[in-house]
């Protein structure tokens, strides 16, 4: 009933998201629409709304899949540099690839996210102390060391300001024709879903794994697979959307618990309603201008976790 009550509330969402813009349309006309309302429905609003409900599902999984495998409620996209190995890679892709596709920037993008991701769980493994806020303070140096070093290579390169805008995500941009690799995010959360109880297995420790028959080096790679994946394909279509893969996962787990299989569709649905949510905010606020995605998450979401916090301490 619950999963019917947010299926529910997410298309009520995407419904209202394909009506809020500069563009007047309303529910009314939409059974007779003039042929500019048409084109905007077509080119701009239904391509974003997908890419909000696709990208707040997969951006949320891919969090609740670091948690699991690192064991820390605290590690996130955010926290562990992938967001930046993802925009490291993408101007890579740019510089050395400028008529690439954006499927190819994707590609690129996504084998230099995977590389780091692995080499950053590679390295929490190895530290001995391990604090649960400890590991994302590493990560975010982490994170730091691949945003200077992709800040001096678009430096070198006169492309500082583009790469800025890839700090805070955006989807006002997303339009027909720029945003099919969004739906690459399928794939990666069908098979979070098919391996996630091996996921929990893993996060219990290599010796734990291999004693229950798993082979722990290959569920771990195929989990960071689907979050590099994702992240690669969001940064790519939308730019960084900061803290979803750290709020989300957080809010299921305090309210549903941490059975990754049973939480998973909560999880993704979450993520897209609390993103349809942040995106609509953002639209109306300011009306007729817009305020970035990244930064109504930013506000709302810093405000509902510690709510959240608070709540579960008492």
């Amino acid at each position: 009933m619950k999963y019917i009550l947010l299926t529910v509330l997410m298309l009520f969402c995407a419904v209202v998201s394909l009506f809020v813009g500069v563009q007047d349309i309303s529910f009314s006309d939409f059974l007779n629409l003039t042929d500019d309302q048409r084109m905007t429905l077509g080119i701009s609003r239904i391509p974003r709304t997908v890419s909000l409900i696709m990208v707040g599902m997969g951006m949320s999984i891919a969090g609740f899949i670091m948690q699991q495998i690192s064991q820390n409620k605290f590690v996130s996209p955010s926290t562990a540099g992938t967001l930046d190995a993802a925009k490291l890679g993408i101007l890579v892709a740019l510089i050395n690839f400028p008529l690439a596709t954006t499927l190819q920037k994707s590609f690129i993008a996504l084998v230099i996210t995977l590389v780091t991701t692995v080499f950053f769980i590679v390295m929490v493994r190895r530290i001995r102390f391990r604090n649960v806020i400890f590991i994302p303070l590493i990560g975010m140096m982490f994170g730091n060391i691949l945003n200077a070093v992709a800040t001096f290579y678009a430096y070198k390169n006169n492309i500082v300001q583009n790469m800025q805008g890839w700090l805070m995500g955006d989807f006002s941009a997303v339009l027909q024709g720029n945003y099919e690799s969004v739906y690459f995010i399928l794939p990666a959360v069908i098979l979070s879903y098919v391996y996630a109880n091996e996921f929990v297995v893993v996060g219990m420790g290599e010796n734990f794994s291999k004693n229950l028959g798993l082979s722990y080096h290959q569920i771990v790679m195929i989990g960071l697979f689907c979050v590099a994946l994702t992240v690669s394909v969001s940064v790519v279509t939308v730019g960084a959307v900061p803290f979803l893969g750290l709020i989300i996962p957080n809010l299921v787990s305090m309210i549903h618990g941490d059975q990754l299989k049973k939480t998973l569709p909560y999880t993704a649905l979450y993520g897209a309603i609390f993103l349809l949510i942040c995106d609509i905010i953002g639209r109306i606020i300011i009306y007729p201008y817009e305020i970035p995605i990244g930064l109504t998450i930013g506000v709302i979401g810093g405000i509902f976790f510690l709510i959240l916090i608070l709540k579960r301490s008492r």
